[in-house]
């Protein structure tokens, strides 16, 4: 037996998930140099930048004098 949106089995039990949903495909470019790539790259290499700086601030040395000591 079918109804709209959901079907009940020959036990009455009723099933929600008969139909199947639309698929939607987004068609638009993922790769490359795209808007959402370039701010992201920017603003992790800001963190790491100011990260550098505050290692140096607090330890007293640069991060190639630790990397050589260690």
């Amino acid at each position: 037996m079918t109804a709209k949106g959901y079907t009940i089995e020959e036990r009455g039990r009723l099933n929600n998930y008969a139909i199947e949903p639309k698929v939607y495909v987004d068609q638009t470019q993922r790769t490359g140099f795209t808007e959402y790539a370039e701010k992201l790259n920017g603003r992790l290499a800001m963190i790491g930048f100011v990260s550098l700086v505050a290692f140096e601030v607090l330890t007293g040395h640069g991060l190639v004098e630790w990397l050589a000591n260690l």
